[in-house]
């Protein structure tokens, strides 16, 4: 019996792990249809980015939607519904969001074409809402964390296959040359019934598949006071969306051009900052009703949550355009897709290295392991390239940048603090080398934050809901919700790119706009410094504390 409920749970955990290989297919494919759509509906940079801004929003308000209707039901609607119920729903859901794609793309309206990805990212939502305890409930509570560590190297092969796949199909060919104008909406059409098929058919195959039921009896946790700074900044996210229109009105009703649409997209970013910062001040005075938000450690994480994957997402959604300034190279789009592969290859560089400590392993053999296998997965990483008919000798230089990576391991030791240190500080190098060189110097040093990215998500984590306690579910749910970076930091880089050109002599706007992760990186040191003072305030040993979880 128990061996028949083992191999149940070995292939459910394989069945689950598909929809991670989707979340970072799409989520990277984005770096390759950004700068298509740029061209193809004649956008500024700011609003390109609004296709990340409502892809991570779609996560941010799916999350919001599920968790206040639990709070006004005081019944977890998802351990109701079942996770796997809740991973069918999601995968229809996004179906019929690239379905709805065929008629976004010739409208040719760029709003239709948002108004899609926001239905893709809310189904999206409900699948990583279900999957993430699915993963960790498969299994002994000890192990869920090499669970999520293994899903999560899935969700990597899915990122590094993304941008090679789409720019194969929206080019033809991974060398030909051809520019974003030229591509056929047909190539696109196909690109979208594609990914249709595939969630109607991984829905069908989880719906006939015999997995376990796993529900949860752990209590719900209310905290009324936690609502108002989740609603400010549901408020601050709908900011941005409206930045361009109101500027344009008060400018109209002013009979004036100053006031900048950039202005609007700061003050959404500084509503955020502020609101979070106010909670960790509101809950020291008094803790009753704030729930998981009473802990200092948390608000921390929840900032540097949504700064980490800001930070990750808009390095490479970008980057498309600025591989198409001269100093860069003046790249065509099909040119671009290789870079934006190997970035998200980095993150799987950097996680496969990372998840070495989660074996039975000696310390001799972990030694050898973190020099070996770095270099073996970018040695997937070109290989996947060249299968594709890509010149993959211009990447080799980028070894490198996978040594450091490496120094940096060494360095870090597996302690999350210690290594979200060192990888923070690294990525401001890595930046700063990016701001004050071009060429291949730049880019590859601006590549490298995707090294440096890697592992940061669970040393975040695993701080964060450290000491949390019963409120452990609901701080996971808050943290969950912060991929609201992801939507907030993209267009902010994208209005630093279009308001700071000619601000520096010899520097195009969106190279100047590096500067935003500059400054993420820049917090998210800040953090591990910070989060260590506080859990040592609370009486916890940092080098016991276990990095868990990934995305």
């Amino acid at each position: 019996m128990e061996q028949k409920n083992s191999k149940n749970y070995g292939t459910a955990l394989y069945t689950i792990i598909t929809v991670f290989f989707f979340w970072g297919f799409l989520a990277a494919s984005n770096g390759v249809f950004i700068p298509f759509c740029k061209v193809h509906f004649h956008l500024t940079q700011f609003e390109s980015q609004l296709i990340d801004f409502t892809f991570y929003g779609g996560y941010f308000i799916g999350s919001l939607i599920l968790y206040f209707a639990s709070q006004a039901s005081k019944v977890d609607i998802m351990n109701k519904l079942g996770y796997k119920n809740g991973i069918i729903l999601g995968l229809v859901i996004s179906a019929i969001g690239a379905l709805g794609m065929i008629p976004a793309v010739a409208s040719g309206s760029f709003g239709f074409i948002l108004a899609v990805f926001f239905i893709i990212a809310i189904g999206f939502s409900l699948q990583q809402t279900a999957a993430n305890p699915f993963v960790v409930a498969l299994g002994a509570p000890e192990t869920g964390s090499n669970r999520l560590n293994f899903a999560g190297s899935i969700n990597n092969i899915g990122g590094l296959l993304g941008p090679v796949v789409v720019g194969f199909i929206l080019f033809g060919s991974a060398t030909a040359k051809i520019a974003a104008k030229d591509v056929q909406i047909s190539s696109v059409n196909n690109l979208y019934y594609m990914l249709a098929g595939l969630f109607i058919a991984v829905a069908l195959f989880f719906w006939f598949s015999n997995l376990p039921k796993v529900t949860s009896d752990e209590k719900l946790e209310t905290s009324k006071k936690a609502n108002t700074p989740l609603l400010i900044m549901f408020l601050a996210f709908l900011l941005i969306l409206a930045a361009d229109p109101l500027s344009a009105y008060l400018n109209k009703l002013l009979s004036s051009d100053h006031v900048k649409s950039q202005y609007f997209v700061y003050a959404s970013l500084a509503i955020i900052v502020l609101t979070l910062v106010g909670t960790i001040l509101a809950a020291k005075k008094s803790k009753e009703g704030w729930g998981a938000m009473q802990y200092p450690q948390l608000i921390l994480g929840m900032l540097a949550i949504f700064t980490y994957v800001g930070t990750e997402v808009t390095i490479q959604s970008n980057m498309g355009s600025l591989l198409k300034t001269p100093e860069f190279g003046s790249f065509q789009e099909s040119d671009i897709a290789p870079y934006i592969s190997l970035y998200w290859g980095s993150l799987m560089i950097g996680r496969f290295a990372g998840a070495i400590g989660a074996f039975n392993l000696s310390k001799v053999t972990k030694y050898i392991l973190y020099i070996i296998i770095p270099f073996v997965a970018f040695g997937i990483v070109l290989l996947v390239n060249a299968v594709t008919g890509v010149n993959v000798s211009k990447l080799y230089v980028y070894a490198i940048c996978v040594a450091v990576l490496i120094v940096a391991f060494f360095i870090g030791k597996q302690k999350p603090t210690r290594t979200l240190s060192v990888l923070g500080i690294l990525g401001v190098i890595f930046m700063l080398i990016g701001l004050f060189t071009t060429g291949r110097v730049a880019t590859f040093s601006f590549i490298s934050g995707g090294l440096c990215c890697s592992i940061m998500w669970p040393s975040i984590f695993s701080l964060s809901i450290t000491g949390l306690g019963k409120y452990t579910s609901q701080g996971s749910a808050f943290l969950i919700m912060m991929i609201l970076g992801g939507s907030i930091i993209p267009p902010l880089q994208g209005k630093v790119a279009d308001g700071s050109n000619n601000l520096i002599a010899g520097m195009s706007g969106i190279h100047f706009s590096y500067i935003v992760p500059v400054l993420g990186f820049a917090y998210l040191t800040y953090f591990a410094w910070k989060v260590s003072r506080e859990l040592l305030k609370q009486g916890f040993d940092l080098d016991h504390v276990q990095a868990s979880g990934g995305h």
